[in-house]
């Protein structure tokens, strides 16, 4: 009796690791157990901080205001997506990684890299030194062709520059420009807006349409003055162009035989006699 017995319980021995390799795969184990240790020695050494909401926004709206005024990215849009993306801080990407905007490492990236499963299995993912250079480099990642017509809005266009992103191709979640307008409306982030002067606006757009213009490196550029012609882009009015390039309204009209102030984009103007 005594050796059926254990013969019994050596079979349910058998049976329950058979069952827990089924469960867990070696692999998919090993990588979760490292983790959770990874999770567990940073929480040991203190290295990062738990954010509440009201907290995050106060450590970071400062960072987002001067990225705002340099660039004219509203700083309720780049509070809301960091938010979002970085789950208040509170996420492992923003934890381990000082990445509060889920920036993936691109063929221009000379950093570090963090990997993680996300689109694909072990996705690279930006390393900063900081939670501030994740947001000056967010700026940065901004500054390409693809969003160029965002940087003609209003700098506290925050609803243009939601919906925008998503039309950009940014996110793809259908419901992205409303999460973030839904953000900034409940935690009152338009404040921190700022409206600027039409010609403090035409020199900001015209210095990061320049930058987006040397960064960019296809084959059809962004663009900007060409000799005594200036191509339309979108967000482009006949007022800020003419201001632009030092006209009235009307000089603009007469040097292209306009009979109103409608234009289009892909429109070439003369800008000079």
């Amino acid at each position: 009796m005594n050796r059926l017995l254990i013969a019994l319980l050596l079979i349910s021995l058998l049976t329950a690791c058979a069952t827990k390799k089924k469960i867990y795969p070696n692999k998919t184990y090993q990588k979760e157990n490292k983790q959770i240790e990874k999770i567990a020695d940073r929480k040991s050494e203190g290295n990062y901080t738990t954010y509440t909401t009201v907290a995050y926004i106060d450590k970071f709206k400062n960072i987002a205001i001067t990225e705002m005024n340099k660039y004219g990215i509203p700083a309720s849009i780049t509070l809301a997506q960091a938010l979002l993306e970085s789950g208040t801080g509170n996420s492992d990407l923003a934890k381990y990684a000082n990445n509060h905007f889920g920036i993936k490492c691109t063929s221009d990236w000379n950093g570090k890299g963090y990997y993680k499963d996300d689109d694909q299995k072990d996705d690279c993912f930006r390393v900063y030194n900081n939670p501030e250079e994740s947001f000056k480099d967010h700026s940065e990642f901004l500054k390409r062709k693809r969003y160029a017509s965002l940087f003609a809005l209003d700098k506290d266009d925050y609803e243009g520059w939601a919906i925008g992103l998503k039309a950009a191709g940014y996110a793809t979640n259908p419901k992205y420009p409303d999460l973030l307008i839904g953000i900034i409306g409940k935690y009152d982030l338009h404040q921190y807006d700022k409206r600027e002067g039409e010609i403090e606006k035409i020199k900001r757009e015209d210095r990061v349409l320049s930058d987006i213009n040397h960064k960019d490196q296809s084959k059809n550029p962004i663009p900007l003055a060409n000799g005594n012609k200036y191509t339309v882009q979108q967000g482009d009015t006949l007022y800020n162009i003419s201001k632009r390039f030092m006209l009235t309204v009307e000089e603009l009209k007469v040097l292209n035989s306009m009979t109103d102030n409608g234009i289009k984009i892909g429109q070439e103007l003369t800008i000079k006699k």
